[in-house]
């Protein structure tokens, strides 16, 4: 019975990924399409910044998670997990309004010094979930019941 109940935990856990994959999966597709119509109404100038927002949710969204989820599976067990998955969303998610304020500005011919903020608090928030989620995993027990330490 125990055995059965802590199966659908992980199946549930496994399908929550899936979903955030999912997201991201649509996120990517939709930076995707807001490049090419804003290239249609950009008078012929492009950016950048713009061209390439598709890779943060791409790269940090999808094939991380996809990464997480082959080589730790058990790590979504954790208490922590939840703080890292939040963190890390919103950093991915800053890191891509970064990038489409940072184009937005290019075209329009503008700048503006706090655009830079945007990237640095979004490699921040990566930086502090992924250090979260080495300190989970540190903390995870082992299969005997032991801490790894």
């Amino acid at each position: 019975m125990i055995l059965s109940i802590s199966d659908i935990k992980i199946k549930s856990k496994t399908l929550q990924n899936l979903k955030i994959i999912s997201v991201y999966l649509a996120v990517t597709l939709v930076c995707i399409a807001v490049n090419k119509i804003y290239a249609i109404f950009g008078h012929g100038v492009s950016s950048e910044a713009m061209t390439w927002m598709f890779l943060y949710p791409l790269i940090g969204g999808i094939l991380f998670f996809l990464m997480k989820e082959i080589m730790i599976p058990r790590i979504n067990q954790d208490l922590g997990v939840r703080a890292f998955s939040n963190i890390y969303n919103a950093g991915i998610a800053t890191l891509t309004v970064g990038s489409f304020l940072k184009g937005m500005m290019d075209i329009a011919g503008t700048s503006s010094p706090y655009v830079v903020f945007y990237f640095e608090i979004g490699w921040l928030c990566i930086v502090c979930s992924l250090i979260s989620l080495i300190i989970c995993k540190l903390i995870h027990k082992d299969s005997k019941g032991h801490k790894i330490t």
